[in-house]
């Protein structure tokens, strides 16, 4: 039994077929065989093209072994590196920081 085909946004879609032709550019810039990469990412040729044309149901660590294949594995660092909108988020929910009163010499002695 198949499983139910979940839609998927198409800025995401666009983004995930971007990052496919990416990869295949990187992988074919290193001379490196779609059956040749299969084999050393421990994965079928069909798997690698389905990555390589942004197919978002191939597993994360297929594309983790694809990346260190590349000599990209540090690329995987950088997801959600600079959470700038979560950030803004967690300080809105934090409120301001309050200005400590300055302690004067009167306050001293």
């Amino acid at each position: 039994m198949s499983r139910a085909k979940r839609a998927v946004f198409p800025a995401t879609q666009r983004q995930a077929a971007e990052l496919g032709a990416r990869l295949r550019l990187a992988r074919r810039r290193r001379g490196i065989s779609i059956a040749d990469m299969a084999a050393r990412v421990v994965a079928s040729s069909p798997t690698i093209a389905r990555l390589e044309h942004g197919d978002l149901t191939v597993s994360a660590a297929v594309l983790a072994r694809y990346l260190e294949v590349l000599g990209l594995g540090s690329d995987l660092d950088r997801i959600a590196e600079h959470d700038e909108p979560g950030a803004a988020i967690a300080d809105e929910r934090l409120g301001r920081p309050r200005r400590r009163k300055s302690r004067g010499l009167a306050d001293e002695l």
